[in-house]
């Protein structure tokens, strides 16, 4: 393929940089809500186009916004005040072959299913309004998505994805303390919610983390009693953080917290979106399911954005997984880098330019990395359908 680009990459690997910032936002946070309600709605809408048609029609749901409701937290229980507000907007195809699909329908029910799956204390009934704002989509774009250059779909823009590999130590502790949160700790203590955020800042060899995390309140008696929890959460954190690197970790919990004044981080339903804290796809974690100011970044959400030819997804999926293989699979690597760049109308298949920048480890030679790298980009590049089939049937995360 022309188009595969493999060069050394002078630059300090992020892991012998002397500062490095990692962030996370948790499953709860209101822009992860969003990213999570815009990749369920899309995922159903395929899936349904697929059992009408037997084919994905033209759709992106990548618009989703949550404005914020109002509540009054209390030890013991409060109570929602005002609801969430969640405006479900983009583009689907609501007419075919002389048949209407009920499209406003199918992503109501998926973004309502999905708050019920993910969301323990937030009643998708009573606590979150709805409205379901999806037009139909460009004439250019709709033209653009039937045509195809053999089985292969067309890009539906010119924009870039991007991707790299490894993950860092402070970048894998940050990625899986919140998980770990949200799949271990909570099950022990119900009083955490969905809504934690991990921010991780290494300095040389000390790794500090400060986590933000939403309390349930009618699991919490008391101010004692939230105190004794949170301290509880740092042990756990400290604890666990051993699993992923040998440096120090210093771990904080709410620092915001006022115990003079009783201000605290606690809320009815576990999730900052209940009280002035709104939230918008694309705003939140990358495909890789992190924030990483120290990298290159795509500005594309990926979450919402039709799996079959939006390159603002596609790619950014695909050069994660093409720089995941070549760390693994080419001796030699100390990083790679992935930028792989569309042009409307051309074939997905057929980028316009795949970079692949190689920091290579002391004492290798980037001349013997470039065939087996170039390899393993024209391989995936010419599988990229399977993409598509994983992100239907959520095999890949998007945030």
């Amino acid at each position: 393929m022309p188009n595969v680009f493999v060069e050394e990459l002078v630059h300090t690997p992020v892991e012998k940089q002397v500062i490095e910032i990692v962030e996370r936002k948790g499953i709860g946070h209101p822009d992860s809500l969003a990213d999570g309600m815009a990749e369920a709605m899309s995922r159903e809408l395929s899936k349904e186009y697929i059992r009408r048609f037997g084919a994905v029609l033209h759709h992106n749901t990548d618009e989703t916004q949550i404005v914020a409701g109002r509540s009054n937290p209390q030890f013991g229980g409060g109570e929602v005040i005002e609801p969430i507000y969640v405006l479900l907007v983009g583009r689907a195809t609501k007419f075919f072959n002389g048949e209407y699909i009920p499209t406003d329908k199918i992503a109501l029910k998926a973004a309502r299913d999905y708050i019920k799956q993910h969301m323990q204390n937030l009643d998708p009934e009573l606590d979150v309004v709805f409205n379901v704002r999806l037009g139909e989509g460009s004439t250019d774009l709709q033209d653009v998505f039937r045509r195809k250059s053999g089985n292969v779909a067309l890009a539906n823009d010119t924009s870039f994805g991007i991707g790299f590999a490894p993950l860092s130590e402070t970048e894998q502790l940050v990625l899986n303390v919140e998980r770990r949160i949200y799949e271990e700790f909570r099950k022990m203590n119900p009083a955490i919610g969905e809504d934690v955020k991990v921010m991780g800042l290494r300095e040389k060899d000390k790794i500090s983390l400060t986590i933000a995390a939403a309390f349930v309140d009618k699991y919490v008696a008391n101010i004692k009693e939230y105190d004794a929890i949170k301290e509880e959460l740092e042990s756990f954190v400290k604890d666990i953080s051993a699993e992923y690197t040998e440096r120090s970790v210093n771990v904080s919990v709410n620092t915001a917290d006022d115990y003079e004044t009783g201000c605290v981080y606690l809320t009815v339903t576990g999730t900052s979106a209940e009280n002035g804290d709104d939230g918008s796809v694309g705003r939140g974690n990358r495909c890789n399911g992190l924030i990483t100011p120290g990298r290159p970044m795509s500005m594309e959400a990926s979450s919402g954005k039709n799996p079959i030819n939006h390159v603002g997804k596609i790619y950014n999926l695909l050069a994660n997984q093409i720089a995941s293989r070549i760390a693994e699979e080419v001796e030699g690597v100390e990083e790679v880098y992935v930028r792989i760049l569309s042009q409307i109308g051309k074939p997905i298949n057929e980028p316009k330019a795949l970079s692949v920048q190689i920091i290579p480890k002391s004492g290798y030679d980037i001349s013997k990395m470039e065939r087996p790298a170039r390899e393993i980009a024209e391989e995936m590049i010419a599988n990229i359908g399977k993409i598509t089939d994983m992100v239907i049937e959520g095999k890949v995360r998007t945030f």
